[in-house]
């Protein structure tokens, strides 16, 4: 059976629909950065996406290459996730996409080293014949968060971190947007196959006590 990030660390991507505090240890994704529209057909976005599955998939079916990696065991790739943000905006302006500032990432395993991520990159570029120069190897430490499970669609998600505003101020805590400290999003449903309506997608942001 093989290991499934979702089903293993529940916490961190099945929240409840309601807010919940957590704290995030430091883990190592597959990063694409760009700035745009996620929408756009033909986009920088569309492109990332292209590029952080080559590399992932790559990863996962290592064992059956020449290329070992140490400690690998069989795992089901994580979701999508993004860290996004505007220029002079805390959290997100969904009526501004194209001001978007976005880092795609999709979570590495922790045996997976930057040795190894480099031979993946290598690796998908020469089979997919694809640019993967512009994914790297980034290590995110979010620490204290506040979480919660959006149902329904992107354009909705303001009303939802109303609800994690209320309740961080209700709870002693205030939001810590920063540079470094950004609105995250993982993506549980295929938007290609889910209506809007019903997409699930982990909304977190990251905060301090008050």
């Amino acid at each position: 059976m093989a290991f499934d990030f979702k089903k293993e660390f529940k916490e961190f991507y099945m929240p409840k629909n309601k807010p919940e505090v957590v704290t995030v240890p430091k883990t190592n994704y597959i990063a694409v950065r760009g700035k745009g529209d996620p929408n756009d057909v033909d986009g920088a976005y569309k492109q990332a996406i292209g590029v952080l599955y080559a590399v992932a998939y790559t990863l996962k079916m290592s064992y059956k290459t020449d290329y070992k990696i140490e400690g690998f065991f069989e795992y089901v790739v994580p979701p999508l996730e993004g860290f996004w943000w505007q220029e002079g905006v805390n959290g997100a302006d969904y009526s501004k996409k194209s001001e978007f500032n976005w880092i795609s990432v999709i979570r590495l395993p922790d045996f997976v080293t930057k040795k190894d991520f480099d031979w993946a990159v290598r690796t998908a570029e020469k089979k997919k014949k694809l640019d993967c120069s512009s994914a790297e190897f980034l290590t995110v430490d979010e620490g204290l968060c506040v979480q919660i499970m959006h149902i329904g669609s992107y354009d909705d998600e303001p009303a939802t971190a109303a609800i994690m505003d209320k309740y961080i101020s209700e709870n002693g805590y205030v939001n810590d947007f920063s540079e470094t400290r950004l609105h995250h999003e993982i993506y549980l449903s295929d938007p290609r196959k889910t209506v809007p309506e019903k997409r699930k997608t982990v909304i977190r942001h990251p905060i301090r006590k008050a």
